[in-house]
């Protein structure tokens, strides 16, 4: 791709900002919730400087990771044996269409009263959050795979566990990446949105201390960031996926 092609879609936002900036100055706009794009990107670097951007950027990616990593696993072990037993799979239909549609946020008073504030209330509601996608993309993939594959698992005598480590897993990799990777949108998500409803860390609570603070430049400085990590993740999330399996992964994202 050349460096025009990868220019272009940098100009809508970037001409969006400019127009925005010169409204804010012209007009001498006073607001508690808007400030102009070069206020907020000083407040950025200020907040990058005394280190309190990263360090509320650790303390979510912490939440969220942790999170990500329990929910994940739980949803992977679920989806796997959902997708190899249909007698199983109809058994619990009924039970995770019940939970799933839970939003995480309203877990948020129980958790409270059963861990109380900190990582590992954060984690838990995270953790909620990731396990549904990755089941239920997990359960389709192991689902789906072709008969074929398991006649011949069957035909070599192999274990149950053999059956899923040599032949289940890697035939619904693809499809697994794909799950890990929207289920780590998630947990971003749902990590800030705890910190800002209840938990006084990371991301979320910084952008309640400045809205408390009447800095709308900081405030919308954390918002800037969280979209950049976010962007950042999921490129990095993307390109990893495209290099393990190439088109394959292109296929599972269009599909």
């Amino acid at each position: 791709m050349s460096m025009r092609e990868r220019i272009k879609p940098l100009l809508l936002p970037i001409a969006a900002l400019l127009v925005f900036e010169a409204w804010m100055r012209l007009a001498a706009v006073q607001s508690d919730s808007l400030a102009p794009p070069s206020a907020i990107a000083l407040a950025l670097a200020g907040a990058l400087a005394d280190g309190s951007l990263l360090a509320a950027t650790r303390d979510r990616l912490a939440s969220a990771f942790a999170g990500l990593a329990i929910g994940g696993a739980i949803g992977l072990v679920l989806g796997v044996a959902l997708g190899l037993s249909h007698v199983l799979s109809r058994l619990m239909e009924v039970t995770i269409e019940a939970i799933r549609p839970i939003p995480s946020v309203a877990l948020l008073p129980i958790a409270l009263i059963a861990l109380g504030f900190g990582y590992r209330m954060e984690i838990a509601i995270v953790a909620f959050a990731c396990v549904w996608p990755v089941l239920i993309v997990t359960r389709a993939a192991v689902g789906g795979i072709e008969p074929r594959l398991i006649e011949v698992a069957r035909v070599l005598r192999l274990t149950q566990l053999d059956r899923i480590r040599k032949i289940v897993l890697p035939a619904a990799l693809p499809r697994i990446v794909l799950a890990f990777r929207l289920a780590a949108g998630i947990a971003l998500i749902v990590a800030v949105t705890v910190e800002i409803a209840i938990n006084p860390l990371g991301l979320g609570a910084g952008i309640m201390t400045a809205q408390q603070a009447l800095r709308p430049d900081l405030m919308l400085a954390y918002l800037v960031w969280i979209g950049v990590t976010g962007f950042a993740l999921n490129a990095a999330l993307t390109a990893a996926q495209q290099t393990l399996f190439g088109r394959a992964a292109l296929t599972d994202d269009n599909a």
